[in-house]
Parts: structure tokens; C-alpha cells; sequence
């Protein structure tokens, strides 16, 4: 069996028995095809022929084509986790990428909104909204569930009706690896997911928010309704709906929230992703100190 083909097995293994999510099987796959180019230049045509040298030799290679260190790291752990599967089912006698080390990611701090900037946001959103238009009623609920619940793109795209329960302000997410979460979210966003409950159209589909043509609207698209918004402030750093998830858990902890209960509401299998927003509630502290304490 050539590389190509047990690169396809892993990434229905993945998909299928291990319920890892769509893009990162997809990110996994594209990093393993880059992989078995690479051993093919190289006369590396079976997976028998996967060394720790070519290995390393691929992500000096990747490093040198001038990939960033996350993207690497991301190569590096898709080819680890390969080499496991393929020792462990027998195709190879030895885990190649067993003593592969990873490099360390950059570490970037997330694009932060100021609590004006998000009034900002949401007065535009109201006030479009209270034409009743139905797209802007849905852009206002969107961006609600966003920051007020501090949701992944992906999972506000994949909630269904039945995911809301109005009563008990919270919303059931599928988030990363098919895990289950019940996540709160405050009377405004409830306001707003009633609001488009009203005039969202009775088709047959079961997905809360709907594109134009009436189906589960996609992920792709609540981004660029969101990069359009951000785009328009002031401050650097990406723009996408991540920056509203960074801004509420970055909000929450400004506010005593406690770091695990933040950790739950946000889906982290590890504390220490949660952390990160920590070092941000610092950064900004120390930003404000500098600017008005007087003997700073």
C-alpha cells in the first residue's frame, strides 16, 4: 500500500473512530500529503521508509520554506501522531517519530476589543436590527452567542434549534473532538435570539441560523460578517470571530471571573490555553498603570 493511501486510512481513523473535528482532520491531511511529497522526492515511497532523519529533515525543510512555528509545530504533531498509528496497527515495526521534538509555537497575544469598542459594536448591530430585517436580526443573535458566550465560529454555525433553551439562558455547544458543553449567555442575547426566532423562516432544517437560501448558514460566512465589523476599529491583530471569544474571556476574567470556571465555559481541555487570557488581563493592567498612576 503506498504512503498516499495509509495517509487517507489515518485521516478516516481520525475522522471516524477518534471524533476529531473536520478542520483539523483536514489540516492533519494536507500536513501528511506534504509529508509524502516530500519522501517521494526523496525515494520514500512506503511507509516502511519513514525515518526520524527524513522526518526531520522535512520540518527543516518546512522551517526553511519559511513556515511559522505554530504551522510546524502543527506538522510535527500530525506526523507523531501518524507514525503511532502506523506502528500500532501493525504497518510499521517501529514508531519512527517517537523521539520527534516539536518547536514551540510564537506566542501572540489575542486581539483584545475595549468594553467601548463592543458597545460600539452592538449599538450598530441594534440599531440595523431594529428595522427588522431578518439578516440583521440574525447578525445581532450571532454576535450575541459570539461574545456573550464566548462561542468557537464553528459552533454557533453548527447549533441547532434545540440547542437553545431560552428559559435557562444556556445554549448546548458541540465543540472540539464532539465534546458537549452547556454554556450561559445574558438576557441581551436572549433578546436578540428571540427577536430572530420571530422572523427566521419555517423551513425544514433544523440549524438555528440560516443563510439567504434558507440553510445552516456556514462558518465562512459569520467570519466575514464579523472581519467586516472589526475592520473597522482601531488596533491590530486578527479580526475574525476569535477576537470576540478572546474579548469575552479576557472581559470575564477583568471581572473576577474564576480561571476554571472560564476554562469550562470556553471548551479548554488544558488550564494553561486558559491562562493566556491571564497574562492579557496583566498586559492590560500594566498598560493602564503606565498610563495613570503617577508614579509609574
Amino acid at each position: 500500500m503506498s504512503l498516499e493511501q495509509h495517509v487517507a486510512d489515518f485521516t478516516r481513523h481520525l475522522a471516524g473512530e477518534r471524533g476529531f473535528s473536520a478542520n483539523t482532520v483536514r489540516s492533519y491531511g494536507s500536513d501528511l500529503a506534504a509529508l509524502a511529497a516530500f519522501a517521494a522526492e526523496r525515494g520514500a515511497n512506503s511507509a516502511d521508509a519513514i525515518d526520524l532523519e527524513l522526518l526531520r529533515d522535512w520540518l527543516w525543510q518546512s522551517s526553511v520554506d519559511g513556515l511559522a512555528k505554530s504551522t510546524l509545530a502543527r506538522r510535527s504533531a500530525a506526523a507523531r501522531a501518524f507514525s503511532a498509528w502506523l506502528a500500532r496497527t501493525g504497518v510499521t515495526n517501529a514508531d519512527a517519530a517517537a523521539r520527534l521534538k516539536s518547536p514551540r509555537p510564537d506566542k501572540h497575544l489575542p486581539r483584545v476589543l475595549s468594553r467601548d469598542q463592543v458597545d460600539g459594536i452592538f449599538a450598530s448591530l441594534t440599531i440595523a436590527a431594529e428595522t427588522g430585517d431578518e439578516l440583521a436580526l440574525r447578525d445581532l443573535a450571532i454576535v450575541e452567542l459570539l461574545y456573550g458566550s464566548a462561542l468557537r465560529v464553528s459552533e454557533v454555525a453548527g447549533l441547532d434549534l434545540d440547542s437553545i433553551d431560552l428559559q435557562r439562558q444556556t445554549v448546548r455547544v458541540l465543540g472540539k473532538g464532539s465534546k458537549q458543553r452547556v454554556v450561559p449567555f445574558g438576557i441581551p442575547a436572549r433578546k436578540a435570539v428571540v427577536g430572530y426566532l420571530a422572523v427566521r423562516p419555517s423551513v425544514s432544517t433544523t440549524a438555528l441560523f440560516l443563510n439567504t437560501r434558507g440553510a445552516r448558514v456556514a462558518a465562512r460566512s459569520i467570519y466575514e460578517v464579523v472581519a467586516r465589523m472589526l475592520n473597522e476599529l482601531p488596533g491590530s491583530g486578527p479580526s475574525g470571530p476569535h477576537a470576540l471569544r478572546h474579548t469575552a474571556a479576557t472581559h470575564l476574567l477583568d471581572g473576577g471571573a474564576d480561571l476554571r470556571a472560564v476554562q469550562e465555559m470556553l471548551g479548554h481541555a488544558s488550564l494553561g490555553t486558559t491562562q493566556l487570557y491571564t497574562h492579557v488581563s496583566t498586559e492590560r493592567l500594566k498598560q493602564s498603570y503606565a498610563l495613570a498612576h503617577p508614579r509609574a
